[in-house]
């Protein structure tokens, strides 16, 4: 079996506080980024708005396709690819949509009629193929919002029990705090990146957590095996330091390789599944970087604070 890094000995438990507080600090930084955005940038799968797709005779020029949804008086919106080079997608915010005379009160096949009209005095006439639309009205997108919320809840509170009744209850804090770390840095580099967070977003933020339980999983096993082994004289810090350092090999491997397969897709995914490539790419780096600097760290924290508790218990007593 090919090995990378191994027999490794390197001090990982004895620098986690100096870990953990650079984690905090990028948290930190992501959480002020959310305030000042005023929240995650939902996207309209979300908070509802107008999807149209418009299909050139040839490749399109997405710079003035940018200018003349511009030139419409639309504010906030995206352009991309959608597909091929003949296809373009115009993905506008319920809130933002405005007829031509700058009235947001507008319905959105007056706004599909006003796009097609205007991309096609914008371009030569038999260049614009077809222009349709797809809605996403604020109620679905509030139901979806909700919706999702409150699987990312139900898969957390999952973890918990399962990881509770494999190994110990302050295994499953340990995991589930890793978990939260992976979710909170992710939002926070897309609010920082002004990104949206959409459907796709939100299965690789799903993605993202079962990812990172299965390689904390790996780590919790052999700390377990190793507690059960242990030396005489071997405190429970050295423990988890060893099997972090057994498992660092399949750890970095296997990231490495997952991580190949989504930068591929990151790079020739196109823009369909650009946000969700990256959502991954951002999550396979900070879940390995867990695994190893907050997880089993945060177990090392809980038993030394129980054997803090046990022996203020004897001193009172």
């Amino acid at each position: 079996m090919f090995q990378i890094l191994v027999n490794t000995n390197y001090r990982i438990i004895p620098i986690r506080r100096v870990m953990m507080s650079i984690s905090a600090i990028v948290i930190l930084i992501g959480i002020v980024s959310l305030i000042m955005h005023g929240g995650p940038n939902y996207g309209i799968d979300f908070m509802g708005g107008y999807k149209f797709i418009v299909e050139f005779e040839g490749p399109a020029d997405l710079a003035k396709v940018r200018s003349t949804v511009s030139d419409l008086g639309h504010e906030g919106f995206r352009v991309s690819d959608f597909g091929s080079p003949n296809e373009v997608i115009i993905v506008l915010s319920a809130d933002k949509l405005v007829d031509g005379e700058g009235n947001s009160d507008v319905a959105g096949d007056v706004v599909q009629q006003e796009m097609a009209d205007g991309l096609r005095a914008a371009f030569n006439e038999n260049t614009v193929v077809e222009v349709s639309s797809e809605k996403v009205g604020p109620t679905i997108g509030s139901e979806l919002r909700s919706q999702g919320q409150w699987a990312i809840l139900y898969s957390l509170l999952g973890i918990v029990f399962y990881v509770s009744w494999r190994f110990e209850f302050k295994f499953s804090i340990a995991a589930i705090i890793a978990l939260i770390h992976d979710v909170l840095i992710t939002l926070g580099i897309f609010s920082l990146l002004n990104l949206e967070i959409n459907l796709t977003v939100l299965g690789a933020l799903l993605t993202i957590v079962g990812y990172s339980l299965n390689d904390t999983i790996v780590v919790f096993d052999r700390i377990r095996e190793n507690l059960f082994q242990r030396k005489r004289g071997e405190v429970y810090e050295e423990v988890v330091n060893r099997s972090v350092n057994q498992t660092l090999s399949r750890t970095i491997i296997t990231s490495l390789t997952t991580m190949i397969v989504v930068l591929i897709l990151f790079v020739y995914g196109g823009p369909v599944i650009h946000d969700f490539a990256f959502a991954l790419l951002v999550g396979v780096m900070v879940g390995t970087y867990s695994s190893i600097f907050i997880a089993s760290p945060v177990l090392v924290e809980w038993n030394a604070a129980s054997l803090r508790r046990r022996e203020q218990k004897l001193v009172t007593r």
